[in-house]
């Protein structure tokens, strides 16, 4: 579970900004299932989406994919020469296997000047490292695996996370943390609907899946009826057909040597030669088969075209999925993410959530992470939005708590700051729609109507 984030000199974040999903009223929850960023356009709403999966992407990828001399692919505050020159920070809180951790890391251009990661098995902070450019220090309470934790940091490279080669090297000891960024922490973007053989992918796993995607898809609203798809996968598919061309080239050089052989009268083991090129040649016609077989089977794959595609109508008429709505592909492209999320216990951070969906399907998805029937698993929701009804819907609703909804708002510097509702002491019977799109919390578009109309006669002066 994510408890926090905080990150700094990243895009348009300038100075440290820190979002926070502690729960502010009940007291009971070790975090709050949802987080909703709203703010203008260009705010920089998508830039702290942006910051938490740098962070992941450095966590997986730092160590085994960075190139050793590219320094680090950062990106700092650029409306201020001298942030270039600053180095960015990353920092997050998480509650892993019920032990609580904080991790961070502070990165210029050209290295890893800070690294960090401390839990709190006992409430009490436990040093796992402590990293200053090459200094390595590890804490007292992991003398089991010292030596080998000393071997590792004498392979660290500058630019590399100290978390990512251990992670790689598979440390026991440091595995939790790892796994969370690269398991437990999943992004979606506006392309979620791009993706159909992902969505074939999580349908052939199994798990009851198929069925749950088609009620979901079924109760949405959208005219579907059911989802088809292919059993058969391209990879496995064209896997298949290499290695039974390979089978069928060892087996026709078989034969053809036992043909040599079978060449020579008057061989003492003439017989036993026949013999082992009768099988050979069975052999030979099997593998041809099925080498037939497979490339018949990915021929076919590709003349099906969609390896998914909806079906309608009480005759279950198949759509492909360029027939589809925009809306109808985002939100089946999202299914597979957020039912993997539901059951795993993952956060899920979703850019844009409301993107071609309609409000009251977006309201329907944050409910099944607020709900416990749904998520018993304790997954989390963090998305950005400007869909304004889930701060006050219709028929009594109460999607988003007070302590779940945040804003994003720059300044004229073109700083972005971030900051809770809960600042400004909301009453639970605000309508914070309302109060919200009239200004109250800032974090809403400067436009009037009269600059509009300005600006639409200056630019057809002088035209003729």
């Amino acid at each position: 579970m994510l408890r926090s984030f905080r990150l700094g000199n990243h895009r348009s974040f300038r100075s440290e900004q820190e979002l926070l999903l502690m729960p502010s009223y009940d007291k009971e929850q070790q975090v709050v299932p949802v987080a909703a960023v709203y703010g203008a356009n260009a705010s920089g709403k998508s830039n702290l989406i942006d910051g938490l999966r740098f962070m992941a992407s450095a966590v997986r990828d730092s160590f085994a994919r960075w190139d050793a001399d590219g320094g680090v692919p950062r990106k700092p505050f650029r409306l201020d020469p001298s942030a270039r020159n600053e180095p960015s920070t990353f920092v997050v809180e998480l509650v892993v296997e019920d032990v609580r951790y904080t991790y961070g890391f502070i990165v210029d251009d050209t290295r890893v000047l800070e690294e960090w990661l401390y839990s709190y098995p006992e409430k009490r902070r436990r040093i796992l490292f402590e990293r200053e450019r090459d200094d390595m220090k590890f804490g007292t309470t992991v003398h089991g695996v010292q030596a080998r934790l000393e071997a590792l940091s004498s392979l660290l490279r500058p630019n590399a996370l100290f978390l990512s080669l251990a992670g790689q090297s598979k440390l026991e000891l440091l595995l939790p943390v790892y796994r969370w960024f690269g398991r437990h922490v999943s992004f979606l973007g506006q392309d979620a609907g791009s993706e159909p053989e992902r969505v074939a992918s999580f349908l052939r796993s199994g798990k009851g899946r198929a069925g749950r995607m088609v009620e979901l898809l079924r109760v949405a609203d959208l005219g579907i009826s059911g989802v088809e798809f292919s059993d058969d996968s391209p990879e496995v598919l064209e896997t298949s057909v290499r290695e039974s061309v390979a089978r069928l080239a060892v087996a026709d050089a078989n034969v053809k040597r036992l043909e040599s052989l079978d060449g020579l009268a008057g061989s003492p083991d003439q017989r036993e030669v026949e013999g082992a090129l009768v099988d050979a040649l069975q052999v030979r016609n099997s593998a041809f088969e099925r080498y037939v077989e497979a490339r018949s089977r990915a021929e076919a794959l590709v003349r099906k075209g969609d390896p998914v595609k909806l079906l309608h109508g009480a005759a279950n008429e198949p759509f492909a999925l360029e027939d589809e709505s925009a809306g109808t592909r985002s939100w089946l492209g999202m299914l597979p993410v957020v039912l993997t999320a539901l059951d795993s216990g993952a956060t899920l951070v979703v850019d844009e959530i409301d993107t071609s969906l309609h409000p009251v399907l977006v309201l329907r998805l944050v409910k099944l992470f607020h709900d416990k029937q749904t998520n018993p698993a304790g997954a989390q929701l963090v998305f950005t939005t400007h869909d304004a009804t889930l701060l006050h819907p219709p028929l009594a609703e109460d999607p988003l708590a007070r302590d779940e909804i945040w804003f994003v708002e720059k300044d004229r510097s073109g700083s972005s700051t971030l900051y809770p509702l809960t600042d400004f002491k909301p009453r639970a019977e605000d309508n914070l729609e309302r109060r919200y799109l009239s200004g109250k919390y800032g974090a809403v578009p400067n436009v009037l109507e009269e600059d509009f109309i300005a600006a639409m006669r200056s630019g057809t002066d002088g035209e003729a």
